[in-house]
C-alpha cells in the first residue's frame, strides 16, 4: 500500500487518490479495515475480491455532498415527509460486499437498511457502486457525477434508472440539480426552500 495515500502533507492541495487491489479475500479486507479504522480520511469499498482505497476525500466531493443533503432535507421538511438521516455508515453483505455511502436516509421510519443512499463520484473507481449496494437491497441509489444527477431504483433485484425518485415523485431532479449548481450554498438552499413554499416562481 502506498503510504503517501494515507499521509498527505498539510501544505499540499487536497486531491482524491484511488488505489485498487485485486484478489483480496474478505479476511484480508477486514484486516486492512481494522488497520485503518482510526484514519477518517480513508474510504474503503469492497466487492467480491476487489478493494478500493480512496484518500483523501476532496473539497468538491464534500461541498456537493453537503449541498445536496441540505437541499433534499429542506424539501422533505417543507413537504412534511418524515425522514431519518443515517449519514455515511458502512453497509455490508459479509463475505462479499462492504461500502460506505456519502449520505443515506430512511423515509417514514427508522430502518436497518436505509431507503436512499447518495454517492458523490469525483474520482471513478473499478467497483460498480450499484452492484456494491445491491446485496443489502437498498431501495434507491442517487449518483452525482460530472454535474449530473441520476437516480436508480431497485426493481425485481436490479437497479433501473428512473426520472424521479419513487420516494419523492413530485421532486423535479433537474430543478434540484440547478440549485445544486449554485455558487453559494446558503443562497441555494434558501431560494430552493422559498420555491417549495410557493414564495417565488420557477424562472
Amino acid at each position: 500500500m502506498n503510504p503517501q495515500l494515507l499521509d498527505k502533507p498539510a501544505d499540499q492541495p487536497t486531491e482524491e487518490k484511488l488505489v485498487t487491489l485485486y484478489g483480496i479475500s474478505w479476511e484480508k479486507f477486514k484486516a486492512i479495515e481494522a488497520q485503518l479504522e482510526d484514519n477518517r480520511d480513508v474510504r474503503l469499498s469492497y466487492l467480491s475480491g476487489v478493494l478500493e482505497i480512496m484518500s483523501p476525500i476532496g473539497e468538491e466531493h464534500e461541498e456537493v455532498k453537503r449541498t445536496l443533503s441540505y437541499l433534499l432535507e429542506a424539501y422533505m421538511r417543507e413537504k412534511g415527509i418524515r425522514f431519518y438521516g443515517r449519514g455515511g455508515f458502512t453497509l455490508e453483505a459479509p463475505g462479499y460486499a462492504s461500502g460506505t455511502p456519502d449520505e443515506s436516509y430512511s423515509i417514514g421510519s427508522k430502518k436497518e437498511v436505509p431507503d436512499i443512499v447518495i454517492e458523490i463520484i469525483v474520482t471513478s473507481g473499478t467497483i460498480n457502486r450499484r452492484e456494491l449496494f445491491k446485496p443489502m437491497n437498498v431501495p434507491e441509489i442517487w449518483f452525482w457525477k460530472s454535474n449530473q444527477l441520476r437516480v436508480f431504483h431497485l426493481k425485481d433485484g436490479e437497479y433501473e434508472e428512473v426520472s424521479r425518485s419513487t420516494f419523492f415523485p413530485d421532486l423535479d431532479l433537474a430543478l434540484l440539480l440547478r440549485y445544486l449548481g449554485y455558487p453559494d450554498q446558503y443562497d441555494a438552499v434558501q431560494e430552493f426552500q422559498s420555491l417549495i413554499r410557493g414564495d417565488r416562481s420557477e424562472e
